[in-house]
């Protein structure tokens, strides 16, 4: 069996956002959570690096700069797995609908522009299940760096790749870095049938895009499934680690 064949099979419904910094895909998940949730619908959101699991240990490891490409790979898969068990699969099981800003896509990007097989990482995630609908957000990277560039005044040593050597200025290893990584979000949308939205489109354009491709998913979905007095504990597991 392929990669990511398999439906997760709960009542619930999982869509995802993917993309380059500055692709847009988190101004359109956040669209798309308000009106879903104007609808009526029960939504619960999360996003990519967001566990406290591995929260501090990633943080002291980019600050040493001594993290090699497979330990990050293995952090980021770390952070996902708690994500997934904690965050992803106790409201699908509800029979919520789950709005996820980056999914395992983004570690088969990043991790192999930092010299990750890619065999190996898909393996890695090999556990994760098949969203109903995986949204990439597709942008020139010259526009999409532009767009980050002109509203950040600092990029981030390893947000910028700088750990890779492309450049010993942070913005030009940061445009190669993106470049790189949209390269690899191309091979990605044959192989996982991504479902691609051209973000260079006016925002409203996208959403009504996103809208449409929602709606048809949720032809026959119920929101009388959705729970929203008595959500799992489970949920909350990430707020009470110590």
């Amino acid at each position: 069996m392929a990669l990511f064949d398999k439906k997760h099979g709960y009542p619930g419904k999982l869509f995802i956002v993917e993309g380059v910094d500055g692709s847009g895909k988190s101004t359109q998940i956040a669209l798309l959570k308000k009106w879903l949730e104007a609808e009526g619908y029960s939504v619960f959101f999360t996003e990519w690096n967001s566990s406290e699991l591995v929260k501090e240990t990633t943080k002291e490891g980019k600050k040493k700069n001594i993290l090699t490409p497979t330990t990050f790979s293995l952090l980021h898969a770390t952070d996902f797995t708690d994500r997934l068990n904690y965050q992803i699969i106790p409201p699908l099981k509800a029979g919520m609908i789950v709005l996820a800003d980056r999914y395992a896509y983004t570690a088969f990007a990043r991790d192999v522009v930092r010299g990750v097989s890619p065999t190996w990482v898909r393996n890695l995630y090999s556990f994760a299940p098949k969203p109903d609908i995986s949204f990439y957000f597709d942008v020139p990277a010259k526009i999409a760096c532009d767009r980050i560039l002109s509203s950040r005044s600092q990029i981030k040593f390893h947000e910028a790749g700088m750990d890779l050597g492309f450049s010993l200025d942070t913005k030009e290893s940061f445009k190669i870095f993106q470049t790189k990584i949209l390269e690899e979000y191309t091979k990605m949308s044959d192989e996982f049938g991504l479902t691609t939205v051209d973000a260079t489109l006016d925002i409203h354009d996208q959403q009504e895009i996103v809208r449409d491709a929602v709606k048809e998913t949720l032809k026959g979905y119920s929101k009388k499934r959705t729970i929203h007095a008595k959500r799992p504990k489970v949920f909350w597991r990430k707020f009470t680690l110590s």
